[in-house]
């Protein structure tokens, strides 16, 4: 319709047949054109000269954006036509202007102005609702696979969490031929507690020791509460001396650390154990298994100690 007009508008006034500019100034909708080349601002209609005034002879990226000191590095003209400057048809995308914030979906389409030079049409509506219930539906579906993931007590990753991850890393550790090492700790006597104290008393106890190990690991390690009192750390690239110094300071961290309880100072200690797998084919169920072996090793070796797989202990 635009193309057929007998003469193009001039900044935005009425030079097109009141019909056609009645329904173009009805719109609930950005309607521009610009010249494809020297980006001149031929028409814009009512929608647009009300956010963004009068366009007065300048270019559309001065008029319809902010901060731009040339043409938008986001433009589309350049998918508007094929090598040979022939419109290719309409280009439907989506974007955030950078004056008012807004989304907008956009349809451009390139064609021959009244006077033949080639122009951009574009029609934007405003989705600024839509893409903020899209990214409310976004934010609302990532916490709930966080929750998913997330030990709610301790917040470290729960059992099927650490499983997933540790699956990950145990079968990078293998394809790349790199070290890997399984810690395992079980707090002593942690039934006492609960008996003793209840169990909001042991959700705290497991609340500080989650702290100490989560304060203590690297980043790129894998922590885990996989049981009640039962805690996992996956070491990627790490040999046993340096999965055993880890263990050693957690180890001496949480039998120095305490809570107020009752009226009184409530501590524990926990025991370790220690797997490694470097050059050997190995699954992280096999892995849990040596490490849990050696845990139960400690525990019967007099508890609140480090003992690892293969290894005698000292």
């Amino acid at each position: 319709m635009i193309s057929d007009a007998s003469q193009p508008p001039q900044g935005g006034s009425g030079d097109y047949p009141d019909t056609l500019q009645t329904i173009l100034d009805s719109l609930d909708a950005l309607v521009y054109v610009s010249d494809l080349e020297t980006y001149e601002l031929l028409y814009l209609n009512a929608y647009g000269r009300q956010l963004w005034g009068e366009p007065q002879g300048r270019k559309c990226w001065q008029v319809l954006q902010a901060g731009q000191a040339g043409p938008c590095s986001f433009c589309t003209n350049d998918r508007l036509v094929d090598d040979q400057g022939h419109p290719t048809g309409v280009y439907v995308w989506e974007f955030q202007n950078t004056d008012n914030q807004r989304w907008y979906q956009c349809r451009d389409l390139a064609l021959r102005w009244t006077d033949g030079r080639l122009v951009r049409l574009e029609v934007a509506i405003d989705i600024t609702d839509r893409k903020e219930t899209e990214e409310q539906l976004r934010r609302a579906v990532a916490l709930a696979e966080a929750r998913a993931n997330t030990d709610e007590l301790t917040g470290l990753n729960n059992r099927r969490a650490f499983f997933a991850l540790g699956e990950q890393a145990t079968q990078q550790a293998l394809r790349n031929g790199h070290p890997l090492s399984l810690i395992m700790f079980d707090l002593d006597h942690f039934k006492q507690i609960n008996d003793s104290y209840g169990h909001a008393i042991g959700d705290r106890v497991l609340q500080n020791v989650a702290t100490k190990v989560d304060s203590m690991a690297r980043d790129a390690d894998v922590l885990g509460r996989i049981g009640g009192e039962e805690f996992a750390i996956l070491m990627y690239n790490t040999d046993t001396d340096e999965s055993s110094h880890l263990a050693e300071r957690l180890r001496q961290a949480i039998a120095a650390s305490t809570i107020e309880a009752a009226g009184q100072t409530l501590g524990c200690t926990a025991s370790f154990g220690i797997a490694a797998a470097h050059g050997r084919p190995i699954s992280l169920e096999h892995l849990l298994s040596e490490a849990d072996h050696a845990m139960y090793r400690a525990k019967s070796r007099g508890r609140n100690r480090v003992e690892t797989a293969g290894r005698p202990s000292s």
